[in-house]
């Protein structure tokens, strides 16, 4: 008996097939060699063990994945189609040779994917829900009315989408003559509120109605003097409930666009070496810790760490520059950038050697199962001490911004909570720290990571869904605070609509009795369109149309004048047998009213300005050889420019500069009584020249796309370098605004180098008209 019991132990454990170990009548059946062999082993300390199988685990609708195998130890996670959820577990664990996690109550339950379910609407006072039912489900819809006597704030109709969330704002029913210094701040779906009264300082507690739930959000609220409620709207969330990106950019967006905003720099930019001294005279440090326990898959572990480069990105490109504290965690501390060095003044480590080293971290399979988070907390305590202590009077300056990027799941080192309140205590005024909780992972330890988050100023625990990581910190950052700076757009790669993406880009009609010619233009200033010269001849300002496209619907704008290079001549070599000739064909179009720039209306940025030089991270004292260098680095430049009406594409090409610009300008000679000897007086220093097909093949420029930026993305802010003016050949016919054709090997554009006529940009836009808004040029803009 006590064999047969150990024997049905090892097939327990290993999952071995009956056709090895089998019971019947009390005899043992076996494959006496094979048995011997494994408890051989096992005597020996060999470690044949099995841990866990697959057998039983898996889930109707849906898939799972295992973090370490089937080792002790080991994550199996479920996943479900999109508005749908795991039941009735989410994870398991293999311990003890089989996979733990479910309760009891439930372990005769067959896994499947549920039917996402949002919480109860009919909580509301005073009004009634349209339809009414016990439970709502992904794609319910609802329909709210009040009482009589009552007027409805809020959503009329919601949707119960998809996250676990009601579409819309709460419904409120509320009295206009109530007389009540702060309104009713509602019952959120599935809450419960105590407190009916809304006088000042009087209060009103919220809690959860389904035990399935929790709240998130706050708790209590008080009215306040200003005849607002204190913290924000509570909502009640199930397990598998999730922000979305737009929830995020929402919520934590305004509070850091807040900070970012406040902390643009005026000034000393000196990149990983020393503070930033911005315009109040604060700095702002942030704190950055991602969880890489073997709790989180290497996805769940790979999309924060791309969510973190993303974000030190974004915040780059504000032309911010906060000292950064970054480190991975699990039972022990793996440091990338220390805050320390910024202060000590020994970090060498510019941001793009931080980013490198973001990028290169290998998340290994095997690793270590606990996490202290507590540790985390007292190592940025020993940091916000150690700069108390030097900064002494200037620390109260400072504000302080914590990211964590966890599950919560710590079982090593305790609770993190006294290190906090000692991190809070020390931070002085409490508006200059906020703590940011982003729960990640397909288990959340809510209880514990609720907490750790800051509960004034707005929320700040999120539920993350990795396939929402791609997206939100390009939500967050883009806002109206910010929209003038030149060359911020949104990601092509994360959204589908091109203003987005190209939000300085304008066409150009101009009007010719029954005829009309297009060009391309881009937005450099409120009232300025970049564009070439050759697109006009003589014509009048009213009869130059200049269409934004905001949001996608037209938007005509009226010219008052146009400034067209002063040197431009297309006619200038007429004499030499050359019918066109297109230096300096450059123009500045002068709007009548100012563009009031919006997500999807910004400029662009342009060389040897202020702006620029904050773009591409430069020192003040730059040259704006400096950003030539920094933009044309490489022989073989990649650059693109667009193309296309109602729908923007982009086209790529290699510019070839250096020693690979003759070979290219050379095919020019193609052209009728262009010569070799006088190839240089035709195709001047002030173009680029692209085409061909080494190294790649090149797009090719068409009608309709002359004036338009010739540009290059740096740290996330687009750059115009060149705009589009002539080429050799005419391929496009029939084919215009398309991405279908491309250079052939002879086949040349030439772009105006924009570095070569910022004495232009110069003389219109710095000291220009009056009614122009100046634009910053560096002081040593000439080249």
């Amino acid at each position: 008996m006590q064999l047969i019991s150990h024997q049905l132990i090892l097939y327990k454990m290993c999952g071995l097939p009956s056709a090895f170990v089998k019971v019947e009548k009390m005899e043992l059946s076996v494959h006496w060699r094979w048995l011997a062999t494994v408890l051989n082993l096992l005597i020996l300390g060999a470690g044949v063990w099995c841990d866990c199988t697959e057998e039983g685990i898996e889930i109707e609708g849906g898939d799972y994945i295992l973090t370490q195998g089937l080792k002790s130890g080991s994550t199996l996670i479920y996943q479900c189609p999109n508005g749908f959820f795991p039941y009735p577990a989410t994870t398991r664990q293999c311990s003890g040779h089989s996979w733990q996690g479910l309760p009891s109550q439930e372990r005769n339950i067959r896994q499947k994917c549920r039917l996402v379910e949002c919480p109860d609407p009919t909580v509301l006072k005073y009004g009634s829900v349209d339809p009414p039912e016990e439970r709502y489900f992904v794609g319910n819809e609802t329909m709210y009315e009040c009482d009589s006597g009552y007027r409805l704030r809020g959503s009329v109709k919601r949707v119960c989408l998809a996250n676990g969330k009601w579409s819309g704002s709460t419904p409120i029913c509320s009295r206009d003559d109530a007389g009540n210094p702060c309104p009713d701040p509602g019952i959120p779906p599935g809450s419960l509120r105590s407190g009916d009264y809304f006088d000042y300082d009087d209060e009103v507690t919220y809690s959860c109605t389904n035990s399935l739930t929790y709240l998130v959000g706050s708790r209590v609220r008080t009215c306040r003097a200003d005849g607002q409620w204190s913290g924000v709207e509570p909502s009640c969330f199930y397990k598998y409930t999730y922000d979305t990106a737009s929830d995020i950019s929402e919520a934590f967006g305004g509070a850091m666009k807040q900070s970012l905003t406040e902390s643009m720099s005026v000034g000393d930019i000196q990149e990983g070496r020393k503070i930033t001294i911005t315009k109040d005279g604060r700095t702002l440090n942030m704190y950055i810790a991602v969880d890489i326990s073997s709790s989180l898959t290497k996805e769940d572990i790979n999309k924060s760490t791309v969510m973190v480069q993303a974000f030190i990105e974004r915040v780059a490109s504000y032309a911010v520059s906060p000292n950064y504290d970054i480190l991975f965690f699990t039972s022990e501390l793996l440091p990338i950038s220390d805050i320390l060095d910024y202060y000590n003044g020994v970090n060498t480590k510019t941001l793009e050697a931080v980013l490198d080293d973001l990028k290169s971290i290998q998340i290994k399979e095997n690793r270590a199962t606990g996490t202290d988070l507590n540790q985390v907390f007292k190592h940025m305590l020993e940091r916000i001490i150690i700069i108390n202590e030097t900064t002494k009077a200037e620390f109260k300056d400072l504000r302080h911004i914590i990211l964590i990027f966890t599950d919560g799941g710590y079982n090593m080192g305790g609770s993190p909570l006294a290190n906090l309140q000692r991190i809070k205590n020390t931070i002085k005024p409490e508006d200059h720290l906020d703590v940011y909780i982003f729960a990640v992972g397909a288990k959340i330890y809510e209880s514990d990571l609720q907490p750790l988050a800051t509960k004034e100023r707005g929320r700040h625990f999120f539920r993350i869904l990795k396939e929402e990581m791609d997206t939100m910190f390009d939500e967050i950052f883009d806002d109206e605070a910010v929209v003038s700076l030149c060359g911020l757009h949104k990601l092509s790669d994360i959204t589908s609509s091109m203003s987005l993406v190209y939000p300085w880009n304008v066409r150009l009609t101009i009007l010719r009795g029954e005829q009309t010619k297009t060009c391309t233009g881009a937005i450099v200033s409120s009232k300025l369109i970049l564009t070439a010269a050759h697109c006009f001849h003589g014509d009048l300002p009213q009869n130059i149309q200049v269409d934004v496209k905001q949001g996608g619907d037209p938007g005509i704008k009226v010219v008052e004048k146009y400034h067209i290079h002063s040197q431009y001549n297309i006619r200038a070599k007429v004499e030499e047998g050359i019918a066109e000739f297109y230096d300096y064909d450059v123009a500045l179009v002068q709007l009548k009213e100012d563009l009031i720039f919006t997500t999807n209306l910004k400029p662009i940025c342009i060389p040897c300005t202020k702006e620029t030089n904050q773009a591409l991270r430069l020192p003040p004292d730059s040259k704006c050889s400096d950003q030539e260098k920094l933009l044309f680095k490489d022989f073989n430049q990649r650059l693109h420019f667009l193309t296309g009406e109602d729908t923007v594409k982009q086209k790529d090409v290699v510019a070839k500069l250096g020693q690979n610009r003759d070979p290219c300008i050379k095919q020019a000679t193609r052209l009728p009584n262009v010569t070799l000897e006088k190839i240089h007086e035709f195709v001047t220093d002030n173009f680029l020249c692209t085409g061909g097909i080494i190294p790649f093949v090149d797009h090719i420029a068409c009608k309709g796309d002359s004036g338009g930026a010739v540009f290059r993305d740096y740290n996330q802010r687009t750059i115009q370098v060149g705009l589009v003016s002539w080429g050799t050949d005419e391929l496009c016919k029939g084919h215009e605004g398309t991405l279908d054709v491309k250079s052939t090997e002879f086949s040349r554009d030439f772009h105006l180098n924009l570095f070569k006529i910022v004495d232009f940009l110069h003389s219109v836009m710095a000291k220009g008209d009056r009614t122009l808004a100046p634009t910053e040029f560096i002081d040593n803009w000439k080249l």
